[in-house]
């Protein structure tokens, strides 16, 4: 039987897990990166160091991942977590603008249809409608 919305729901997962895996090749980029570091970065939230901005994508690229296993087995507390790591995944995007813009934008759409899929059709469904 298929459940309202559950389209929505395999989307938000699979992208909250794509996602969490493209954030943890962005942290691996980050730590690996040898080139020269951008003028711009130097008044970075997070300072000029990219192995800083490693461990930031690392711990949201983890969070991305959780999320989208909770999402993925229909877990509430998941939905929330998720709908947070879409907010997440989108405002870690805007740190990037200058430098990708095309790649942030994408990660803003992404992060805003997970938080709309999440919100509109994240809930559990009533027990008679299950059965119905």
């Amino acid at each position: 039987m298929e459940v309202a919305g559950g389209g929505w729901r395999f989307f938000a997962g699979t992208v909250l897990g794509i996602t969490g895996i493209m954030r943890f090749f962005d942290a691996i980029w980050a730590w690996s990166y040898d080139g020269a570091v951008p003028d711009k970065l130097e008044g970075a939230l997070f300072g000029h160091s990219l192995s800083t901005y490693g461990w930031v994508y690392l711990i949201v690229a983890l969070i991305l991942l959780g999320s989208s296993f909770g999402v993925m087995t229909g877990s509430q507390f998941s939905r929330w977590i998720g709908i947070a790591a879409g907010a997440i995944l989108a405002i870690s995007a805007i740190w990037w603008m200058p430098y990708y813009p095309i790649w942030s934008l994408a990660y803003i759409a992404i992060g805003i249809l997970v938080i709309y899929a999440l919100a509109v059709y994240g809930e559990r469904q009533p027990a008679d409608e299950l059965r119905a």
